[in-house]
């Protein structure tokens, strides 16, 4: 069908023909940006976010004055133009009649942004009385228990791992709910409504409770207790028993659809790769229940975490196969699948809206899932009346409705990147992709490089407010990306949808889109192991605001380098120094590491992780610290790229829990172990993950002797026999007693507190002065004077965290070595420290923070 036909036919649906000569003459010409509906959404936006932070009453007298100033701005506006000439009319975006005074548009237009705040201060307030009122909020600030139903409003999701001083925080399950009855002992059932956080510990259990829909309706006996932080959506947090869900009510038959579904597409995956296995549940549907700390910790390097959450371009994707692509759309409105299966015009629209609900119901309504859905409504509305539709105002509509609906959006970070990061491609891409054309750049490839640089640039400053870090590699890891993320979309959710009815083919189009899956992964591993992957930023609204400022004069000054090729290339080379960071040149420019180090101490915070340097790229590692991503990056920064040897002193946390980040992207050897598997739970996280990797675990043994190139080392400790002095983890601690090159001798006590310390010292009558003493227990104040008086280190180093609840390191430790002649350097001062030379030349340098 010709253009003029097609337009033809989409004015004998109703739209206006003079308006769509004009299109069928200038198809490509962009109308004026409408920007009317955006102060209005601004206005509830920024007024449901005080009114939730604020008092009832407070509320209740803002809301009046948004109400009086309104009615006073249409009073005005009604009334007759005084004495004194008339103003001319407004040229403003029309909706005012073409002869209304311009003072009048302006009264109008002030009346409809202050209504709107009234709006959104109206709605946050009354969601904010929820967690004021009620018996929920008295149970939480007395820490009380009762009885609750509860109906589960979310997903299960578990808690991420962590360390917490020595130990590993288990993963527990949490999920939204809604309190609905409250019963304490002795006392009568109140009904209630009051959105709470439901917080299950680990125990037996944990999969019946993971399996848990939305509107699944729960008895608990919990104890209550206030939110975390002020401004959380909840009025308290339930800490229920442990043992499977006591369930008293099952979940709606439309989230039982949707959640069969959800089984349907994990089950089709699980003859899939890792990590397409692990992805391609979150990239459809937003099922992040498979995705490891690991790869989860690359997303976020990488900036890539907005395709964990189910987002508008997943709804996009769909859409366009059913109506086409945008520009062809703007231009005749009938694209895509709908006319050649048959659908009108308005068919099209209904079975978009269709797609739609089911996209929200199937990917649960988190913030970016109802910002897409809203904007595919609008447009759709758009498609069935025939009329052009400016994309901003849509945006600007969305905003408000959502707001209004869920005053609680107008909070979430997560909620701002999406609203900023589509504004900015709606805004800021199309010029940015003229600029860029003009460059020589060809168009598909200027459209995507622009929309991610638009997006970065926006997104960035609102990141580092509360990551404190921002991504260097996240241009080039999301046009990469982008590449895959159509193909994934469309065969994962044709099989969620095929699963239901035929699992063999569910299971053969999860395979096709497990290929793309897995090359998304692959990009953010990828990127996420460049050592200049992440840089460091100052947090906080001021460091977002820093940020903000050096985003404007780099923009500045690359337009005024737009007839320059060289100033820019140059800029380019650098950045992609910065990020790759080639070991030479960052000796050759910082110092770091210093030639011919022969022992390492990383900066892992509150606790262990130190290297010995066993040439050509190779290094042992003795205790990994707590941090996965702390660990990996220091041995990429000293250029260790093959671990012959990890040992694992003992099995606290902040010794072992940094495992992952050792094995990520490097040949281990082995890993050897204490004989005491204490903490059970560590020990048998250190065996999984380095089964999973397929590295061996061997015990230690006392008495043992290894080398590897240059560097030997023996065992001192622990003895054999059925425990060591004290009988705790800390005194099963490794020792060991290495020689390095030019014989640089360095004694690593672990943690041994001072009885397993004198027994070492009885032990071994031999040992003598040492060149470096790793310290023990991060320099505690538990100390045995004899050992520090019979090593007498010329250096001695101890590995602690800034301002540790712990008072690492004690200044009588410090104190005691320093009369000893030892020079002392600590982590949390001192940063990462590497030991270079030997004898009279020995020296000690500090990386700084």
């Amino acid at each position: 069908m010709s253009r003029d036909a097609a337009v033809g036919r989409d004015a004998a649906v109703g739209r206006d023909a003079a308006g769509e000569a004009a299109v069928a003459e200038e198809p490509w010409k962009e109308e004026p940006v409408d920007l009317r509906l955006v102060p209005p959404a601004l206005a509830a936006w920024a007024a449901a976010a005080v009114a939730l932070g604020v008092a009832g009453w407070w509320v209740v007298a803002g809301v009046g004055l948004c109400l009086a100033g309104a009615a006073a701005s249409l009073t005005r506006a009604g009334a007759r133009r005084p004495a004194g000439g008339r103003e001319p009319a407004s040229g403003g975006g029309g909706g005012g009649g073409g002869g209304s005074p311009g003072w009048r548009l302006r009264a109008t237009a002030w009346a409809g942004v202050l209504l709107c705040a009234a709006a959104g201060a109206a709605s946050a307030g009354l969601h904010a009385a929820d967690l004021r009122r009620g018996p929920v909020p008295v149970l939480a600030r007395e820490y009380g228990r009762a009885w609750a139903e509860v109906t589960v409003t979310s997903d299960p999701r578990l808690t991420r791992p962590r360390v917490s001083g020595r130990a590993m925080v288990p993963e527990s399950v949490v999920m939204d709910a809604e309190v609905v009855r409250v019963e304490r002992a002795g006392g009568p059932a109140v009904r209630t409504r009051a959105p709470v956080l439901l917080l299950v510990p680990p125990g037996e259990g944990r999969d019946a409770w993971l399996s848990l829909l939305p509107s699944t309706r729960l008895r608990v006996g919990a104890r209550f207790a206030p939110p975390r932080e002020p401004g959380d959506p909840y009025a308290a947090v339930l800490k229920a028993g442990t043992g499977p869900p006591r369930i008293v009510g099952p979940p709606s038959a439309l989230q039982r659809t949707a959640g069969g579904l959800r089984a349907g597409l994990r089950a089709a995956t699980d003859g899939l790769a890792p990590d397409a296995r692990a992805l391609l549940p979150g990239l459809v549907v937003g099922d992040t229940s498979r995705i490891g700390t690991d790869l989860r910790d690359a997303f976020e390097a990488t900036d890539l975490t907005h395709l964990l959450a189910v987002s508008g371009s997943n709804l996009s994707i769909v859409l366009l196969l059913l109506v086409g692509r945008p520009g062809r759309a703007r231009r005749v409105e009938r694209g895509g699948l709908a006319p050649r299966i048959g659908l009108s015009l308005r068919g099209t629209a209904l079975a978009g809206a269709g797609l739609t609900l089911a996209f929200v119901v199937v990917c649960r309504p988190e913030p970016s899932v109802l910002r897409a859905a809203a904007c595919g409504l609008v447009a759709l509305l758009a498609i069935a009346t025939g009329r052009r539709r400016s994309l901003l105002p849509a945006l600007a509509a969305v905003v408000l409705l959502l707001v209004l609906y869920d005053p609680w959006l107008a909070r979430s970070y997560g909620f701002l990147l999406s609203v900023l990061a589509t504004g900015a491609l709606l805004l800021v891409a199309p010029g940015w992709s003229g600029a860029l054309r003009r460059w020589g750049v060809p168009g598909r490839a200027a459209e995507a490089l622009a929309a991610a640089l638009a997006a970065q640039a926006v997104t960035a400053p609102v990141v580092v407010v509360f990551a404190a870090r921002m991504s260097l590699v996240a241009i080039p890891a999301n046009l990469f990306a982008e590449l895959a993320v159509a193909p994934a979309t469309v065969f994962g959710f044709a099989a969620l949808a095929v699963a239901p009815v035929w699992a063999a083919g569910a299971e053969g189009l999860a395979w096709v889109a497990g290929r793309p899956a897995g090359w998304i992964a692959g990009v953010a591993r990828a990127g996420a192991e460049l050592p200049g992957a992440e840089l460091a930023w100052p947090g906080g609204w001021w460091g977002g605001a820093a940020l903000a400022l050096l985003t404007v004069v780099v923009v500045a000054g690359v337009r005024r380098l737009r007839h320059r090729t060289w100033p820019v290339v140059g800029m380019v080379v650098l950045l992609v120094l910065v990020v790759t960071r080639p070991v030479p040149l960052v000796r050759w420019i910082s110092g770091w590491p210093p030639p011919g180090w022969v022992f390492a101490m990383c900066q892992v915070g509150q606790g262990d992780a130190t290297v010995l340097a066993a040439g050509g790229g190779a290094g042992v590692v003795v205790d990994v610290g707590p941090d996965p991503v702390a660990v990996d990056r220091c041995l990429r920064e000293l250029g260790v790229r093959r671990v012959p040897l990890v040992v694992l002193t003992h099995f606290h946390a902040d010794h072992v829990a940094g495992l992952p980040g050792v094995l990520r992207g490097r040949a281990v050897g082995a890993i050897q172990v204490t004989g005491l598997d204490e903490p059970p739970g560590q020990a048998e996280f250190v065996r999984r993950v380095a089964g999973a990797a397929g590295v061996p675990v061997v015990r230690a043994e006392p008495g043992e002797r290894r080398r590897v190139g240059a560097l030997e080392w023996r065992v001192l400790w622990p003895p054999a026999g059925p425990g060591p002095p004290g009988g705790g983890p800390n005194d099963a601690s490794v020792t060991l007693l290495v020689r390095g090159p030019g014989g640089v001798s360095v004694l690593l006590l672990g943690d041994l507190e001072p009885p397993a310390q004198r027994a070492l010292r009885r032990e071994h009558p031999e040992l003598g002065a040492v060149d470096v003493l790793k310290v023990a227990h991060h320099g505690s104040a538990h100390q045995d004077p004899g050992l520090t008086a019979t090593v007498r280190p010329r250096l001695a180093l101890v590995s602690a965290g800034r301002d540790n609840e712990y008072g690492h390191p004690s200044p009588r430790t410090l104190e005691a070595l320093r009369a000893g002649g030892a020079r002392v350097l600590r982590t949390d001062r001192d940063g990462a420290v590497a030991v270079a030379g030997a004898g009279r030349g020995l020296v000690a340098v500090a990386r700084g923070w």
